[in-house]
């Protein structure tokens, strides 16, 4: 009887500290979401940044994102749109995913291998004393385990690399994370003739 009652004792003080243990991930997750979201916006900016070559860390990534325009380019007419009303929220790598706002690559198109490409993309113009110095651009690919994502920075001639890097990659340290190695990043610097 005494063996009865310590496994009916432990069974429900098991699923007790299980509820509560739940109800505390679950509200953790709730209550951290915003801070997640505008810590992976900061960081996304952060990139665009750094991929321009203006990325200092002694000041705010806001205040520095001053100097950057973001537009939205319609991808099918390369001319700029305004068919989203807050670029802040808009994902383009999400976008690729819903029919709506993508279309599906043919096999001669899809060299990247990602299937779908959204129809409007996020650019970024850099501006500086005189005017317009930089164009970012978004770029994204199959690298050997996942879709990577990153920006391509252009000089105000439009034909020579002034950065490139990806910041969304899951690639294997050693393997496809060679992508983030600065030697292989400064290869693409001072390249021409892209057009």
């Amino acid at each position: 009887m005494a063996n009865q009652q310590t496994a009916k004792y432990t069974i429900v003080v098991t699923l007790v500290m299980c509820l509560v243990a739940s109800i505390l991930v679950a509200g953790s997750a709730v209550l951290l979401k915003p801070y997640q979201i505008a810590n992976k916006t900061q960081d996304f900016k952060r990139n665009v940044l750094a991929i321009a070559g203006i990325y200092d860390p002694e000041q705010s990534v806001e205040e520095q994102f001053k100097l950057i325009e973001m537009k939205l380019v319609d991808l099918e007419t390369g001319r700029f749109s305004d068919a989203v009303a807050d670029l802040d929220l808009f994902d383009q790598v999400a976008s690729a995913k819903k029919p709506e706002l993508s279309r599906k690559l043919s096999s001669e198109e899809d060299v990247a291998k990602i299937i779908r490409r959204e129809k409007y993309a996020k650019v970024f113009l850099v501006n500086d004393a005189s005017g317009f110095s930089k164009l970012i651009l978004p770029v994204r690919g199959y690298g050997l385990w996942s879709t990577m994502a990153g920006f391509i920075a252009l000089d105000k001639d439009l034909n020579t690399v002034l950065g490139f890097g990806f910041y969304d990659q899951k690639e294997t340290p050693g393997l496809g994370g060679e992508v983030d190695n600065p030697k292989w990043r400064e290869l693409w610097i001072g390249k021409k003739n892209l057009l």
